[in-house]
Parts: structure tokens; sequence; C-alpha cells
């Protein structure tokens, strides 16, 4: 079976401006490596510290920016090999839509809601007449549970809540096959964020969409996503069921992670504190761990040896030499 989207080994490595007149510029390694597949109708939740490069791989994912290297598979074609700008104009565009983190300052203050969900089909489906723009933007209205009065006011005059509801709308209007929402309920009172997400899940179950959910916030993780992405400076360190992680982390920096969770469960074991500070993603060395200097189960061979991303348990797969240690050695963290 054919994944629906398929990186292998994708980067992102920006130039930065040379130290010295001749000098090798050094390079930011947003995204070094990273593989990911995400099946149809599914749910991954991509999940990881500011500046992990969880964003920039969205964006990858989207089409919004060229990788460095590495393909990228919509359906078994590589549309990775195609240039922001030529990928922009194809058919395939519509199956890949994004939701953007904060929906006030996504949507355009001068167009009316109508006008903000039928601007996706107006480019991406020219040959659309008035009569069938309208029913489209009608359908993705009732699929969001958007009322139709609502479609002629500006955004101004829609509550957060509707907002975001004309966010996901504006992407679902061409039918996408992978909506990618970046940090989406994240601007939301937390009233709305469950109404919104359990939209989403909505979504997913009739429609099949796939969805590439990325977010700082474990638990809202946790309730949509099937599958859990864990990254650190640019790679992946740990990806599985989310049950299983939730349950078991493997990694020491996953343990710490779900370990933030607030929580009011009695016995909840003390919070696991990272000491040190995380090392630059600048120009990083190909010969160490990139969780050295924070790691509590760190020894002589991760400050000598990468170690690679290995299967643990079938569909479960962790980057640490020493992640039965942590399985075994470490405090529960949930």
């Amino acid at each position: 079976m054919t994944a629906l989207l398929e990186a292998r080994n994708l980067k992102k490595h920006f130039k930065l401006a040379a130290k010295w007149p001749f000098s090798t510029p050094p390079k930011l390694h947003a995204v070094d490596g990273v593989d990911l597949v995400i099946n149809a109708g599914e749910a991954v939740g991509l999940v990881g510290e500011s500046g992990c490069g969880k964003s920039t791989l969205s964006r990858l994912v989207s089409r919004l920016l060229d990788p460095t290297e590495g393909q990228l598979l919509l359906e078994g074609e590589d549309i990775g090999r195609l240039s922001t700008a030529r990928f922009a104009r194809s058919e395939q565009r519509r199956l890949i839509q994004m939701v953007f983190q904060d929906p006030t300052e996504s949507l355009n203050p001068l167009f009316s809601a109508f006008d903000l969900i039928a601007d996706p089909a107006r480019m991406l489906l020219p040959r659309a007449g008035k009569a069938e723009l309208r029913r489209r933007v009608e359908a993705a209205a009732q699929a969001v549970n958007l009322p139709l009065a609502l479609l002629e006011r500006l955004p101004h005059q829609l509550s957060g809540g509707q907002k975001a509801r004309v966010g996901i709308a504006r992407a679902i209007v061409v039918e996408p096959r992978l909506l990618v929402l970046d940090e989406p309920t994240s601007a939301l009172d937390v009233s709305v964020q469950a109404t919104v997400l359990q939209l989403l899940d909505q979504l997913r179950r009739e429609r099949g969409i796939a969805l590439l959910f990325v977010s700082h916030d474990l638990n809202v993780v946790r309730l949509l996503c099937s599958q859990i992405v864990v990254m650190y400076l640019g790679q992946v360190v740990e990806r599985g069921p989310s049950t299983e992680i939730y349950a078991n982390p493997a990694h020491p920096y996953t343990r710490a992670l779900l370990s933030a969770i607030p929580t009011l469960r009695p016995g909840k074991l003390e919070r696991i504190k990272l000491e040190g500070d995380p090392l630059s993603p600048i120009s990083p060395s190909s010969t160490q761990c990139r969780f050295c200097g924070r790691c509590p189960i760190e020894r002589a061979q991760c400050r000598t040896s990468m170690p690679a991303l290995r299967e643990l348990a079938p569909g479960r797969q962790v980057r640490c030499h020493f992640a039965e240690e942590a399985l075994t050695g470490l405090p529960a963290a949930v």
C-alpha cells in the first residue's frame, strides 16, 4: 500500500553570512534528514520545543519551502523536485492544504468570509463557475458548522472560534487529501479548542483527510493523533503509536517533555529537569548525539557517535544508543 505522503531523508539548511571574507558560510540545519510517513485518514502529531524544526518541516511538507536535499513523495510521486512556484501551479497543489496558527493574522481583513473560503477554489479550480463556487463554499461552511448567514461578514465581525472555522473551511474547499495544521488551536480559548479538535477529528473520519498536527500542547496531540513524531534540533528522535509513547517513552528527551504535562493525578513523579544548554543547530557535529549536554543518561559513546533512528519494536523507532536504559532507568514520565 502506497503512503499518502512520504518524506525520505528530507533536509532544509539555511545559509548564513560568512564570518570572514572567502570563508565557507555556515549553515543552519533546520531539518536534518527526516523520514516521515503519513497514510490516508491518519492523524500524525509533530511535537518538540521551539526551534526543533517543526514549523520548517510543516512548510516543506506543504511545499511552501524548497528542500535542500531528500525526497517528498505524494502518492508515490516526488513533488520535492518541483520548485514551490511550479508546484503552486500544478494540479497536486490542492491535495495539500495548510491551516495556520493564528486565524486573525492569516485572514485578509478586507475579504468577507465567503471570499476568504472561495479564494483557494478560484485559484486551484479555475474552471469552476459561479454556481459551482458558491456550492463548494457553502458545503465547506456547513462541514465546519459555520452558519451560512456569517459568510458575508468580515473577519473582525467574527469570534475567534468562527475565524478558526473559516480557516479550516478555506483549506477543505478544494477537497484536499492532507491538512497541515501549524498550532491551529494555540490562539483559542480552551473551550473553543475542544470544539475545533472535535471538528478536525470528524473531518478526518468522515472524509478520510490525513492530518499533520504541529503543536506544543502535548495534551492536545494526545487527544487527536494516533501517531507521534518527536523532533529535537532538526532530527526525529522518536516516533510511534501515541498510546505507547505516552505510556512508556523511550528517548530521554521525550520523557522530559511528557513529564512537564500538568496533571492533577496523585502520585505523579517529579518533573524531569534538563540541565545544560542545547547544542547549536548551526553546522552541528555529525559525530555526536544532538542531545549531548542535556541528556541525563549521556555516555562517552554519545559524544563520539551519532545514534541512528532504529527500530525498538514493530512500528516504534528511537534515536538513542541507550533507549532500553531510558525505558527502565529513568522515572516514568506519565
